[in-house]
């Protein structure tokens, strides 16, 4: 079964697992009634929350869960959601990101999925039947090459593989605001160029975001909740068509614009 759809979503603060007034709950709980209702081979995701030198995929028979946060309330560390591994997946992605020119990719044989992961597929698969893989960004690298790894691994649609890109469309957690709070202007004006720019196929311009956006680095001070938007992005090709499926706000600066692209048939 080929998908000819992948995701970059917003996934927010870790309590989105807890609390039941962040407006995007809904959007992911609704996931299979209402925004995907196809049943994917299995999922590779492309977490903010994992960062490493050279891209690495986990490699592992069954998923932990990582509570990759502190000072939270003790209900999110009591949470578990642990699907199947998809160690045939991570070779998979190996293989194609090193076909493609990348030089290394490493294996880590023990890690788990992080919240980036956990948190969202704990409302859109909770049946947790789904073998899941993650892949690692690059801090380090620009948007062109987490596009570029998106490239890559565009052949994994043609096989059954749901691509989630997972992070946050704007993410500066040093000026968060009382929930509630306007969000400022420097936040809605990046995210609507960033709208704008997606829905008018200006991929390059997203690629290159730090020259063409409008406040990028208040938006984005570290890239990290950024690029996996790029993975999700060029998984689905150039002529791929971007849709918002959802927009919300919490803390006044972190916004949960989710997109879904769609490769051309």
């Amino acid at each position: 079964m080929a998908l000819m759809e992948t995701f970059y979503l917003s996934h927010g603060a870790p309590t989105l697992a807890i609390d039941e007034t962040v407006p995007a709950r809904k959007f992911f709980q609704s996931w299979q009634q209402s925004v995907y209702k196809e049943k994917p081979t299995s999922i590779l995701v492309i977490s903010a929350h994992w960062e490493t030198a050279q891209p690495t995929v986990n490699v592992v028979d069954r998923n932990d869960t990582i509570y990759d946060f502190y000072g939270f309330p003790k209900p999110l560390y009591q949470i578990k959601y642990a699907p199947p591994g998809a160690p045939e997946l991570a070779k998979r992605v190996k293989e194609l990101l090193l076909a493609s020119g990348i030089e290394h990719v490493d294996e880590d044989k023990k890690r788990g999925l992080d919240h980036g992961a956990w948190v969202p597929l704990m409302f859109m698969y909770p049946q947790a039947d789904i073998p899941v893989c993650q892949l690692s960004v690059q801090s380090d690298r620009d948007g062109t090459h987490h596009y570029n790894m998106g490239k890559a691994l565009a052949p994994l649609r043609e096989e059954g593989v749901l691509i989630l890109g997972s992070g946050s469309a704007v993410h500066n957690l040093g000026s968060r605001l009382p929930d509630g709070s306007p969000v400022p202007s420097w936040a809605l004006e990046f995210d609507n160029w960033l709208k704008d720019a997606l829905i008018e196929g200006r991929y390059e311009d997203v690629n290159h975001y730090e020259s063409k956006a409008p406040h990028p680095k208040m938006a984005h001070p570290w890239p990290d909740h950024f690029y996996p938007l790029h993975v999700a992005m060029g998984a689905a090709g150039e002529d791929s068509k971007a849709n918002l499926v959802h927009s919300s706000w919490t803390d006044g600066t972190l916004s949960y614009a989710s997109y879904q692209f769609t490769a051309p048939k």
